[in-house]
């Protein structure tokens, strides 16, 4: 049926232009609209910035310490993080449906710990990453590996995908045994998985120079947590690199193989969120391990 005559006026505002939002994330403004969607589940819309929780380690090294129960350790962690880096069978096994924040499924793999670990190949289908309603695929980039070329294949072909279907592609820059981690090899290896289409990257943090690292690279970067450091350190390191250009974090054994995960990864979201000083989230952190060791007693 035809819209009757309303007893009010319609008002089309005339007189004030149209408000076109400018989506704020590094090198995102041009993706399309479902890039940009998916996006907004892994980067906080107020901040800017994101707290990925790694917990993909088992697909080269098995169960991780910390890692060998996901029910037990991390699903209590979720609440906290604002997307979960994980693999699909963990995430079809294990994670509940109800969390509705970011998924950056694990889509390359290969070669376990006892083989060349840059030996990898595209492990998971489009078409699946799109069923488990992923916001990002993550796939492993080894540049001055044994199978450099190989790997950076693996990151244009789902760059494809990703293009085809909407979905957004983290490239994760891993240390060729040729290469030493500084900020030379990090500008290397993070501009040339960008300039091949890379929607955001994740690579290690370095003392001297990361500044020109987020500088040099046109679209987001974010930080692996690496090996596990003692808290009040970890945090110093993501606030450096936050401080100095990185989008947020990605970080697995700093979190959920700390004395108290669920202290930590709240301590991380002050730093990296609210731009707290890391010694001021360490007190946080000691502060929610305590009234956490006294509700447990």
């Amino acid at each position: 049926m035809p819209e009757q005559d309303a007893s009010n006026p319609k008002e089309f505002y005339p007189d004030v232009p149209q408000t076109d939002v400018t989506f704020p994330l590094k090198g995102s403004n041009s993706l399309d609209w479902g890039m940009k969607n998916r996006l907004s589940n892994i980067f906080d819309s107020s901040s800017g910035k994101t707290v990925m929780l790694a917990i993909d380690h088992g697909y080269f090294q098995g169960p991780t310490t910390g890692l060998e129960r996901v029910d037990i350790n991390i699903v209590p962690l979720l609440p906290f993080a604002d997307t979960l880096m994980v693999t699909r069978g963990i995430l079809r096994s294990l994670i509940p449906p109800t969390f509705t924040r970011g998924v950056v499924l694990r889509t390359s793999g290969g070669p376990s710990i006892l083989k060349e670990l840059s030996n990898e190949q595209i492990a998971v289908d489009i078409e699946d990453v799109i069923r488990l309603n992923a916001s990002a695929m993550a796939v492993q980039v080894f540049i001055g590996g044994e199978h450099e070329s190989q790997s950076v294949h693996n990151l244009t072909r789902l760059i494809d995908a990703g293009q085809k279907y909407g979905v957004p592609v983290l490239a994760v820059t891993a240390v060729g045994r040729e290469m030493e981690r500084n900020a030379r090899y990090m500008r290397l290896a993070c501009r040339i998985c960008a300039e091949l289409g890379a929607t955001y990257v994740k690579t290690y943090y370095v003392a001297e120079g990361f500044e020109t690292v987020t500088a040099s690279c046109p679209v987001p970067i974010v930080i692996a947590g690496g090996k596990k450091l003692p808290e009040l350190e970890a945090l110093r390191m993501a606030w450096r690199a936050t401080e100095e250009g990185a989008l947020g974090v990605d970080m697995g054994r700093n979190i959920f193989q700390s004395e108290s995960p669920q202290a930590m990864i709240q301590a991380v979201r002050q730093v990296v969120h609210k731009r707290e000083r890391p010694e001021h989230a360490f007190d946080l952190y000691r502060t929610l391990t305590a009234e956490q060791q006294v509700s447990v007693g």
